[in-house]
């Protein structure tokens, strides 16, 4: 499973570099043209869906090496007993909130089904708007893969580093 999990956090990874370079690319020829007084009618729009675009596949990078916003540090006072439900409760709600997102967010791709960019009128926006079902699914399988770890971190006696991390990281010594 941790290799697994590895492999999952390299994919990951590179997507977000990817979309980091496609983006740093886009802005510096959207400059570029500006500069020289030939703006891109695209730019505008297309910077701000890569924004976007990278800030929910890094989020589900962030949900793969367990970076996401929590409180591990109120957890980790807890005894093991009450730190595993507490856990359980976190992970179950995180998925929840997840899997509702995904379908909320497929929904909307029908709705939005005809509706084309405004500078781009060739891209659909059910593509654009695609990273929300997409990012969903991608951060539930993130959960998934690194809850072991942090049930294993929940359930030690002691839960050193306040995070998943450091039980795994415990576990291997």
């Amino acid at each position: 499973m941790a290799r697994l999990r590895r492999l999952y956090e390299k994919v990951l990874e590179w997507i977000v570099i990817g979309l980091m370079t496609v983006l740093a690319v886009e802005v510096t020829v959207g400059v570029v043209f500006r500069t020289i007084g030939h703006s891109l009618v695209w730019y505008d729009e297309v910077a701000s869906i890569l924004l976007a675009w990278l800030t929910f596949y890094g989020s589900a990078y962030a949900a793969a090496k367990r970076g996401h916003i929590s409180c591990p540090e109120l957890v980790a006072m807890m005894p093991p007993g009450p730190r595993v439900a507490v856990t359980i409760v976190v992970e179950a709600l995180v998925i929840g909130f997840f899997a509702l997102l995904g379908v909320v967010g497929w929904q909307v791709l029908e709705v939005l089904a005809t509706d084309t960019l405004v500078s781009l009128p060739e891209v659909p926006v059910s593509y654009v708007q695609s990273v929300i079902p997409v990012s969903a699914a991608l951060i539930i399988v993130a959960e998934l893969l690194t809850l072991p770890e942090a049930l294993a971190w929940a359930r030690a006696e002691r839960a050193q580093g306040a995070t998943a991390e450091g039980a795994a990281r415990e576990a291997s010594h």
